[in-house]
C-alpha cells in the first residue's frame, strides 16, 4: 500500500491548473482571483475631510478654549461630491461633512463638537466658534494615505471575499478575471442505496455520500455535474462515466465500487476501460481509494463507507481542487491539543472525527464515540480531525495529539 504523502503527490501532480474566465464583480464572491488588482489611482484620491465639521487655518485656532474661543468667519459649506472654488483665508472656515474635498488653504479639520455649530439646520451662520486647537493635519485624510497609483491590491490566487468586491468596486473595476471553477463529475454507486424519499426495504440503506460530497465540492467552489446512483453493473458504470466525460467534467468522483468486493466494478471498469494508477492508501479509514483516467479525466475513486468518504475527500479531494484552482497544495494546519479519551489505530495513518474546543485555556481535543468507518453519525457533533501518524498504534488520555480543524461549513 502507498503512503498517505505520495498518494497525494501523485494525484497532485497528474492534474492541470483551469483556465479563466471574466465575470462580474458581483457573481465573483469566493471565486479565485487570477489577476492581480492594481490601484488605478491612489487612495484616498484627493484630500478629504474624516469627519464633520469646518475646514480651517491651524494658526487661526492655536489658542483656542472653552473659556476663550476663537471666532472666525464661515464663507460656505461643502457636502461630500462637491468641490468648493474658494480659498480659505486668515480668520475664515467652512461647513465640510465627512468625505468632501478640501479646500485649499485650510490645513485641518476641527470637528463638529468642538464649535458652537449645529450641523441638522440646512443653512450655517456668518460666524463660528472654535472650542479647541487642533494640529495640522488633524482629521485630514491624504491623497494616496491608503495606496499609491499602480500598487497591486490583491495578489492572484486569493479567494475573492465580500471586501475584496468592494475594492473591486473602487478600483473601477466592473468584471474580473478568475480561474474557472472545476466541474467535477460526481458518481455514487451501490445495488443497496435509496434516495431520500422513497420507501426502504429491507437490506436497503439510503444514499448519503452523494449529499454529503455535493455538499462538499460545493463548500471549496466547484460544479458538480451528478450522475444520480448507478447499479453495480459494468455496463450502467462506463455509460455513467462517459456521460460524465461527454459534459465536459475536469474530474470524475465516485464514491463505492473500488474495494475487493465481487460488485465493487468501479475499480474493474477503470482498469479495463481507463487508467487505474493508484489502488490502496496505507490509512484508516479510507484504505481502498483508486485514482487514475477514464479516456482522459483524472478519477478520484473514494470508498463507499460515509467516513472513509468524509476523509478522503479531505485527505485528497480537497487538494485536487486547489491544484486544479491555484496550481498549488494547501496542506493541512496542524496543532496540539490534548487528548480527552485514548486514542488507538492499528499502525496505519489514522484519521480520527472528533471535536476541538478550548476548556480553562487548555486545548483539548474528545475522540469520536464510535470510530467505525460505516458511523455518519459520529461526523455530526466533529469540527475536526484527530491525527495519527504512521506507526503510531495508541495514545492514552491526557497526551498530546496532532489535529486539524476543518472548514465544516
Amino acid at each position: 500500500m502507498i503512503i498517505v504523502s505520495d498518494a497525494q503527490k501523485q494525484i497532485l501532480d497528474s492534474l492541470s491548473s483551469l483556465n479563466n474566465e471574466t465575470v462580474k464583480i458581483e457573481h465573483s464572491l469566493n471565486r479565485i482571483l487570477a489577476e492581480p488588482v492594481i490601484a488605478d489611482q491612489p487612495s484616498p484620491s484627493f484630500d478629504n475631510s474624516s469627519m464633520d465639521g469646518i475646514a480651517v487655518i491651524t494658526k487661526d485656532i492655536k489658542n483656542a478654549s472653552r473659556e476663550n474661543p476663537i471666532t472666525l468667519k464661515l464663507v460656505g459649506t461643502i457636502p461630500a461630491g462637491d468641490v468648493s472654488t474658494n480659498k480659505i483665508k486668515p480668520g475664515q472656515a467652512m461647513q465640510i461633512m465627512t468625505g468632501a474635498k478640501m479646500p485649499t488653504g485650510a490645513d485641518c479639520v476641527v470637528q463638529v463638537e468642538h464649535t458652537n455649530l449645529d450641523f441638522s439646520k440646512p443653512s450655517y451662520p456668518d460666524q463660528v466658534l472654535v472650542f479647541q486647537p487642533a494640529e495640522q493635519g488633524t482629521n485630514i485624510r491624504k491623497c494616496g494615505d491608503f495606496y499609491q497609483k499602480d500598487e497591486t491590491l490583491i495578489s492572484p490566487g486569493q479567494k475573492i471575499r465580500a471586501q475584496d468586491i468592494a475594492l473591486l468596486a473602487m478600483t473601477g473595476m466592473p468584471v474580473v478575471k478568475v480561474v474557472r471553477k472545476p466541474k467535477i463529475g460526481l458518481l455514487t454507486t451501490g445495488d443497496e442505496l435509496v434516495p431520500p424519499g422513497d420507501p426502504i426495504l429491507l437490506g436497503k440503506i439510503r444514499d448519503t455520500n452523494s449529499y454529503m460530497l455535493a455538499a462538499l465540492l460545493e463548500n471549496n467552489g466547484a460544479d458538480i455535474i451528478p450522475s444520480g446512483i448507478i447499479p453495480d453493473d459494468e455496463e450502467a458504470v462506463i455509460f455513467a462515466l462517459q456521460e460524465l466525460k461527454n459534459s465536459g467534467a475536469d474530474l470524475i468522483l465516485t464514491s463505492g465500487g473500488v474495494s475487493v468486493g465481487a460488485y465493487d466494478v468501479v475499480r474493474r471498469v477503470i482498469e479495463n476501460h481507463g487508467q487505474l494508477k493508484l489502488w490502496r492508501v496505507n490509512m484508516r479509514p479510507g484504505k481502498p481509494l483508486a485514482f487514475g483516467e477514464y479516456k482522459g479525466i483524472p478519477f478520484i475513486g473514494l470508498p463507499g463507507n460515509p467516513v472513509s468518504a468524509f476523509v478522503g475527500f479531505h485527505v485528497f479531494v480537497r487538494p485536487a481542487i486547489q491544484k486544479m484552482m491555484t496550481n498549488k497544495f494547501i496542506p493541512f494546519t496542524f496543532q496540539k491539543a490534548k487528548l480527552l479519551d485514548a486514542v488507538s489505530s492499528d499502525g496505519r495513518e489514522t484519521y480520527i472525527p472528533a471535536t476541538l474546543t478550548n476548556i480553562n485555556s487548555e486545548t483539548v481535543v474528545q475522540p469520536a464515540f464510535n470510530q467505525s468507518s460505516g458511523n455518519l453519525y459520529a461526523l455530526i457533533p466533529g469540527n475536526s480531525l484527530i491525527i495519527l501518524s504512521l506507526g503510531v498504534k495508541f495514545l492514552n488520555k491526557g497526551e498530546l495529539v496532532d489535529v486539524v480543524k476543518l472548514d465544516t461549513g
